[in-house]
């Protein structure tokens, strides 16, 4: 990033010491990429704890263990969960809490929210962290209205970020005209999965087949796509073997999942998707994707207890950061670092 002027003071660049994880902690103290990058996400934890209150949403505070996770599951599954061993006994740092809020929003008349870390297996590159902050909601009803609830949170917080740091932003960003696009009337588009891949050609660089009815969009499609329809692209309907399998089925095409990303800054920002209504669907769901039942015993029983019909979703917010930074490299955002299979302190 240039070093230039914005209203008189010098754009901010980060210092990339990620690179030198066991002496990161000295460059955040002196450096003030961090110093404002603090100022930010405290702004961004603030306008989320505002914009559920005027949606009526109560915040869970969830464990970050569990025995039942879910993003990394189902068989087109990329991603990895991390196992630990905590006295004596194996379980999982979780990867997502969806499955606690789809609980924890059972007891609610709204919507249940938090913001909390969540852990991946795979090594950190240019947009993924092994340990990152989620912001994720659970509410009542099915995809059209989580959709509309994400599009409105986004815009809540662009309002926020103009009013209360914009001439921040600017100095990350080196202009807030992203912020405006967020808050026009026309700002979202929305396509579904299969015609997303007819424009993109069936290119293998940006459709990827893991095996037939198992494809998904590749870095590379995600940035066409935004290239071809603009920012803040929802993708719907994707392939449902391509993704977990407590998304629930299109009653018209089973082969594809109730779901939707929305396509921003690096690509995929936010996902979201309606859940199996009934414990029938799920075990169907939970069988087409070759996942035991056991583990998923509760969550099976919950829905006959308590049948409810909700959507989610979760957005990174180390990626919405990004976006809001102008920035690419996501290891320049997290305060103090983590990467699988290292110690660094503190």
């Amino acid at each position: 990033m240039s070093q230039e002027l914005i209203a008189g003071q010098l754009q901010l660049s980060p210092p990339q010491s990620w690179q030198e994880p066991d002496t990161h902690y000295l460059t955040v103290l002196k450096d003030p990429w961090y110093r404002h990058l603090v100022e930010l996400t405290d702004l961004f934890h603030t306008a989320t704890v505002d914009f559920w209150r005027t949606r009526g949403g109560r915040a869970a505070y969830l464990p970050i263990t569990t025995g039942s996770i879910s993003s990394p599951m189902g068989r087109g599954s990329d991603s990895t969960p991390v196992k630990v061993r905590l006295e004596g006994v194996d379980t999982y740092l979780a990867d997502s809490m969806q499955f606690l809020l789809e609980l924890s929003s059972r007891l609610t008349d709204g919507p249940s929210y938090y913001v909390m870390p969540s852990f991946r297996g795979e090594p950190a590159d240019q947009t993924h962290l092994c340990q990152f902050f989620h912001s994720e909601a659970e509410l009542p009803g099915g995809l059209d209205e989580v959709v509309e609830t994400v599009q409105a949170y986004l815009r809540h917080l662009a309002g926020v970020f103009l009013v209360q740091a914009g001439d921040l932003v600017a100095r990350f960003a080196g202009g807030t005209d992203h912020l405006y696009a967020l808050l026009r009337d026309d700002a979202f588009r929305r396509i579904r999965f299969d015609d997303a891949v007819e424009l993109l050609g069936n290119d293998p660089a940006y459709v990827h087949e893991e095996f037939p009815g198992c494809r998904s969009l590749t870095r590379a499609g995600e940035r066409r796509l935004m290239d071809e329809l603009g920012q803040f692209t929802w993708v719907t309907h994707m392939d449902h073997l391509s993704v977990p399998f407590y998304q629930a089925f299109d009653p018209d095409d089973r082969g594809k999942a109730v779901c939707a990303d929305l396509l921003f800054g690096v690509g995929e920002t936010v996902g979201c998707g309606e859940r199996h209504a009934t414990a029938e669907q799920l075990r169907e769901a939970l069988a087409l994707h070759e996942v035991g039942e056991a583990d998923y015993a509760w969550y099976l029983r919950m829905r006959e207890e308590t049948p409810l019909r909700t959507a989610g979703f979760g957005m990174g917010v180390e990626r919405f950061m990004l976006w809001l930074t102008g920035h690419d490299e996501i290891r320049d955002l997290p305060l103090l670092l983590r990467f699988n299979g290292r110690q660094i302190n503190p």
